[in-house]
């Protein structure tokens, strides 16, 4: 890994692919142990997990369903400060598992506003799996359960994740230059 430039921001490595792919099959071995015997609904967030959400699914060996909904709330490098919903939720979640899938968790806007969405449906429980979690930018009481790395309060790129729609591609993930 090498640094990179997207637009007009240098990036450099942060995580590997190696690492990353650990930590997704440990996630995985965790949730296929809690939910044995159940089946549980994903509830991907998209754009930026769609990466990790693929790659846990290879992992697990539970009887599982996904959907997709997206959540925005940057523009950028930095967040807007409004969690704006563009595809709507089309499974039924009264009495269901359902766990979660976000790329990265930071401020906890996005998660604190869809979560009241989500109780309102009565799940039999509501578990969130984030593969990257920045504690120090976090201004909601968010818990995460299963949960990939604690990272810097420093803007990454790559798996998923991206820059003004570019970079998402990376099988990396990588940080903002400081220079």
């Amino acid at each position: 890994m090498s640094v990179i430039q997207v637009k007009d921001k240098k990036f450099t490595p942060y995580l590997s692919v190696s690492q990353i792919d650990e930590q997704v099959k440990r996630l995985a071995a965790e949730i296929n142990k809690d939910y044995e015997g159940k089946s549980p609904l994903f509830i991907a967030i998209l754009n930026g997990s769609f990466m990790f959400a693929s790659d846990l699914f290879k992992e697990l060996t539970i009887e599982v369903e996904i959907c997709f909904i997206k959540l925005a709330s940057y523009k950028g490098t930095k967040s807007t400060g409004q969690v704006i919903t563009s595809i709507g939720l089309d499974a039924t979640l009264t009495g269901r598992h359902v766990i979660i899938l976000e790329d990265i968790v930071d401020t906890g806007k996005t998660l604190h506003e869809f979560l009241p969405q989500l109780e309102n449906h009565q799940p039999a429980s509501l578990k969130i799996a984030a593969l990257l979690h920045k504690p120090e930018a976090l201004a909601y009481p968010i818990i995460i359960d299963y949960l990939g790395f604690n990272v810097p309060d420093k803007f990454l790129l790559g798996y998923g994740l991206d820059y003004d729609g570019f970079a998402r591609n990376l099988k990396e993930i990588y940080q903002l230059s400081e220079d």
